[in-house]
């Protein structure tokens, strides 16, 4: 639900000023960065839960669930805008249902229909983990994907443009052979 209610999102008024092409290599790296944050806190969840339930594959099944949707769910609000996501307004559907369906998430385990599921309820020290986690990583999501588009407003220097592996870079507009010593008349 949540996701389907980014068609009806608030976009920034200064991203729908101007037309902006797909960039496939600020795709790419993005997915990879932010690919790499999330294994990191995987790797985060799957510590704390294997500290707090041991080798009880039920508390480790909803503690999973839980991070998992929760996570999810965070991330929506950061990667939706270029700007900070606490000064970027979602539109209402998608908060409203982004924040329901959070709830759902927390409160599921404790009710019978979270037996249909075999959730079980979850200790408060796992809850609050769980929580604390889900804040760890939006707010280290955000703090990347500050630094990831100010290097990718930044602009690259001729010196490190290659073409196709060829061993020429374009400096000044002109050809050079990468693999030739700097002479006084190339500089």
């Amino acid at each position: 639900m949540p996701c389907a209610a980014r068609a009806g999102d608030n976009v920034d008024r200064e991203w729908e000023r101007t037309p902006h092409p797909w960039n496939l290599r600020e795709v790419r790296n993005f997915m990879v960065v932010f690919g790499l944050v999330s294994s990191a806190f995987d790797l985060l969840t799957f510590g704390a839960l294997f500290h707090f339930v041991g080798e009880r594959p039920e508390l480790f099944r909803t503690g999973w669930f839980v991070e998992s949707l929760l996570t999810e769910l965070a991330i929506i609000f950061v990667v939706r805008t270029y700007k900070p996501f606490y000064r970027s307004r979602p539109g209402r559907l998608l908060l409203t249902s982004t924040l329901a369906v959070m709830l759902l998430t927390v409160l599921l385990p404790y009710t019978p229909a979270g037996t249909w599921f075999d959730l079980v309820p979850l200790p408060p020290a796992l809850l609050a983990t769980i929580v604390l986690i889900t804040l760890l990583y939006a707010a280290a999501s955000e703090a990347v994907k500050r630094r990831f588009y100010a290097a990718a407003r930044r602009p690259r220097s001729a010196e490190r443009r290659y073409r196709g592996g060829s061993g020429v870079k374009l400096s000044g507009g002109v050809a050079e052979d990468a693999a030739a010593p700097a002479t006084p008349l190339s500089e």
